[in-house]
């Protein structure tokens, strides 16, 4: 099995929904991500999946995201946008490009992750 990673970030404002605490009022963070494929078959260059299309796909992503108030975007709207919710997000757009993901990673803070994945059947 190959798995290849890329990583990125973004930056952008939110506040949690159904939440007592300080994530309750409108703040903002530096974004961490980081995307992984998984696979057996390399192609004819023994690559599974050029860097470089991997990155131009989840810069889309960013693109869409970046300097933004996430509870203002439609997919959001209603929604708590957390860390969880974000990589899930990510996963399900990357998918949109790209058979093979396996787990889009988001970092809020250095020390603070969450990851989406789905199991394999």
């Amino acid at each position: 099995m190959f798995e290849v990673k890329v990583e990125t970030h973004f930056s952008s404002a939110h506040h949690l929904l159904n939440y007592k605490g300080k994530c309750e009022n409108m703040h903002g963070h530096n974004w961490k991500v980081e995307v992984s494929v998984r696979g057996e078959n390399l192609d004819k260059s023994n690559i599974l999946i050029d860097f470089k299309t991997l990155k131009k796909y989840l810069n889309e992503v960013m693109e869409y995201l970046d300097h933004k108030d996430l509870n203002e975007l439609d997919e959001f709207k209603n929604q708590s946008p957390s860390s969880e919710f974000i990589a899930k997000f990510i996963y399900f757009k990357m998918k949109e490009k790209v058979d093979n993901i396996y787990c889009v990673n988001v970092w809020e803070t250095p020390t603070s992750r969450a990851s989406y994945f789905e199991l394999e059947e």
